[in-house]
């Protein structure tokens, strides 16, 4: 029963964030302020975990390669496809749920207790668009662009371990990341981060807009969001990669 009551919840709340909008040009101010806090501010992390993933790839593919009648360039493709298909969205979503997520929840949750909430209310404002529904245009927006700077990084990372690594020749490792490319993989790269980016921002939203109590419960909401962000995330992330890729 617990469990229908905040599924029962969620979905009132999601109701109003879309359901009354503020202005335009209200919209459009806090959506630009959204995209550099969980999108701009994320790139760091991304970057420097998606460059060091791409390397470790490449070294552990050339490391279980043991039949030498194996195309060397298979590396390539190994590392492409890996962060295509997965890494640079699935794993990097649950990075962010553990960034961008948290965040979220802390800050609505300090304004919950702090009452901040509650006088956009008593001003006549729809405090749940006007605080959640530019959080969850930016991510949409954004996270996609943070899959596809992910994918390069990690690509980069890979060529940067064939040339200072001594794996495979950087021009067999180019080779491989050409071979048999599918334009569809990017597609459903971003597909599936978008589908995490609401998961994202709408679950950890919904923990810090429910806060009661005070700043422990905005500590323990901060937490609950990050746990059922990733489970929702490995949830999502097996049912698209078994409906899209039939």
């Amino acid at each position: 029963m617990r469990l229908l009551e905040h599924i029962g919840t969620y979905f009132l709340l999601m109701i109003r964030a879309f359901s009354r909008p503020e202005k335009f040009s209200v919209l459009y101010r806090q959506t630009i302020r959204e995209i550099e806090k969980v999108g701009i501010n994320s790139f760091p992390i991304v970057v420097i975990v998606s460059l060091f993933v791409g390397a470790v790839i490449t070294i552990q593919t050339n490391y279980n390669i043991e039949n030498p009648l194996l195309p060397r360039y298979i590396i390539g493709v190994t590392v492409r496809d890996s962060l295509l298909l997965e890494f640079s969205s699935t794993m990097v979503a649950l990075i962010l749920a553990g960034k961008v997520g948290s965040s979220i929840a802390s800050e609505l949750g300090m304004m919950r207790i702090t009452e901040q909430i509650d006088a956009l209310e008593v001003m006549g404002v729809n405090s749940a668009s006007y605080l959640i529904l530019p959080r969850i245009i930016a991510a949409v927006l954004f996270f996609p662009i943070l899959c596809l700077l992910s994918v390069i990084v990690g690509l980069a990372g890979g060529y940067l371990s064939c040339a200072l690594g001594n794996v495979v020749s950087p021009s067999e490792y180019i080779s491989g990341i050409q071979y048999g490319f599918r334009p569809y993989y990017i597609s459903y790269a971003m597909t599936k981060t978008a589908v995490y980016a609401v998961i994202i921002t709408t679950v950890s939203a919904y923990f810090g807009y429910n806060v009661k109590g005070g700043a422990v419960e905005v500590g323990r909401s901060s937490t609950r969001a990050v746990v059922q962000s990733s489970v929702l995330i490995l949830l999502a992330n097996l049912i698209l990669t078994r409906t899209i890729l039939q």
